[in-house]
């Protein structure tokens, strides 16, 4: 198949108006220099993940990939566009509100899902006490500790209305929005360090089996880049993301700027 996929559109919301990240909020968000709280990149990808679904169906929830490049803010109650268009088994995806390209992405179907092996990726502890972030909170090799988290009954029905998911296939067949496992990324740098202001820049996910509603969802994730670039201080991740400390469900990469210019010369 190749050509348009018919454009989805969703009424942005801000799912993070009350988290520990400021970014999210009005007035902090300002004074970066956004118009507004941002609308968090887990999110927008998640927006983007509808596409491929309506695409692939289940198929690509059991061995879809996905990447995300955020470039521009999605603001809260915006209405924003999901535009794809497939080429040779690949969809190139663009978000684009108030007439600006938000993030771009692509999404494919592998003929077969890779294998990771947990012994690869080993569970850690969560850290004993969460210190103000730094340079030290991030080191290169570095396995984080991570806290499960599980979104089921009620909690699951209102990630699925936050994230303006229309597709039955969720409640239908009792499966986790692959979203989640994005949320889980972000997680895991939470649960490392108190963190200021940050941003999610940009994620690889290759999933690896479809999470079920209600799975207990851990990272197992390590650092594997830390860098400064026109000031701002970026984290790499590579991940494995567990469900119920048994089944692979994605590997992914993860990318954040994790002190923020305006923070790290503080």
């Amino acid at each position: 198949m190749t050509g348009l996929i018919e454009t989805y559109r969703v009424e942005a919301y801000n799912t993070a108006k009350q988290s520990e990240n400021k970014m999210h909020d009005d007035s902090v968000a300002r004074r970066f220099g956004f118009s507004g709280g941002l609308v968090p990149g887990v999110d927008v990808m998640a927006y983007m993940m509808h596409v491929p679904v309506a695409r692939w169906g289940r198929a690509f929830l059991d061995r879809g990939l996905i990447e995300a490049r955020f470039v521009k803010p999605v603001y809260d109650g915006e209405i924003t566009e999901i535009r794809g268009h497939e080429t040779d088994g690949v969809i190139s995806i663009e978000v684009e509100s108030r007439g600006e390209l938000c993030a771009t992405g692509t999404a494919s179907l592998p003929s077969g899902v890779p294998s990771f092996s947990l012994r690869d990726y080993p569970a850690t502890a969560p850290v004993a006490e969460r210190l103000p972030v730094s340079p030290a909170s991030y080191r290169l090799g570095q396995w984080l500790g991570s806290m499960p988290r599980t979104w089921a009954g009620d909690a699951a029905d209102e990630y699925l209305d936050d994230v303006r998911e229309c597709d039955g296939i969720y409640v239908r067949e009792g499966l986790g929005h692959p979203g989640l496992l994005q949320r889980v990324m972000n997680k895991v740098l939470v649960d490392n360090a108190i963190l200021g202001p940050w941003i999610h820049v940009g994620s690889q996910m290759q999933l690896l089996a479809a999470a079920r509603r209600g799975d207990e969802l851990t990272a197992r994730a390590k650092v594997t880049d830390v860098y400064e670039k026109k000031g701002h201080r970026f984290v790499e991740l590579d991940a494995l993301v567990v469900g119920n400390d048994t089944t692979p469900l994605a590997h992914c990469r993860h990318v954040a700027i994790y002190q923020p210019r305006e923070q790290a010369a503080a």
